[in-house]
């Protein structure tokens, strides 16, 4: 499992014109991608992961400060660019495999105490955000 957090001020996305998930606050804007081999255990350590990294202001996390974050599904975090001129997704769990474990990282961050926005998996969504800091950090669960 991979993620991408990113400390924001703001971060909104959208699918079809329409906001679906919002952050008006300070917080994380995670990107995460799922592969094959994922399970229970990763989903425990990422979100673990994810609430529990002090990469906020005064070197606090989302946990502690009661900040929010903005979970939208990503499986380009698995492409594959390394031959040729077009990268391979081969990597990625498919939607049926992915998707309920995007939805526990999500409910596993909910049960922990923190807000959680989300993107719509598989959608076409468009995502803003203002960056606070150029602050970003990958996670890969080992």
């Amino acid at each position: 499992m991979r993620a991408v957090l990113q400390r924001v001020s703001s971060a909104s996305v959208a699918v079809g014109g329409r906001v679906v998930g919002a952050l008006d606050s300070p917080g994380l804007l995670v990107y995460l991608g799922i592969t094959h081999a994922d399970g229970e255990a990763e989903v425990a350590w990422m979100a673990r992961k994810i609430r529990d990294l002090r990469i906020l202001d005064g070197e606090r996390s989302i946990g502690e400060t009661g900040a929010p974050a903005l979970v939208v599904s990503q499986f380009t975090l698995y492409g594959d660019a390394r031959k040729g001129r077009r990268p391979t997704w081969v990597a990625a769990a498919p939607g049926a495999v992915s998707e309920p474990l995007y939805e526990a990282v999500c409910a596993a961050l909910e049960a922990a105490g923190t807000q959680v926005e989300r993107g719509v998996f598989g959608a076409d969504m468009k995502v803003s955000s203002v960056n606070d800091g150029p602050f970003t950090v990958l996670l890969e669960s080992p």
